[in-house]
């Protein structure tokens, strides 16, 4: 996870909450679309193939 941008990193800690991109952007003061863009990204860094994976790996790090 050292890869990822710090904003990336809070977008995965909210996945790992099961946040929507619409809860995301709220609290983050985003709009849906930059929070897909940081979602397709990280989801790259990390090599997962589905949020749900993300947010799991998130979890178990104790990302909150």
């Amino acid at each position: 996870m050292a890869s990822l941008t710090e904003r990336e990193t809070e977008v995965l800690a909210c996945l790992g909450e099961g946040m929507t991109n619409g809860q995301i952007a709220g609290r983050l003061c985003l709009s849906e679309a930059t929070v897909k863009g940081h979602v397709s990204r990280l989801l790259e860094k990390l090599g997962c193939d589905n949020r749900t994976r993300a947010g799991l790996l998130a979890y178990e790090a104790g990302l909150r």
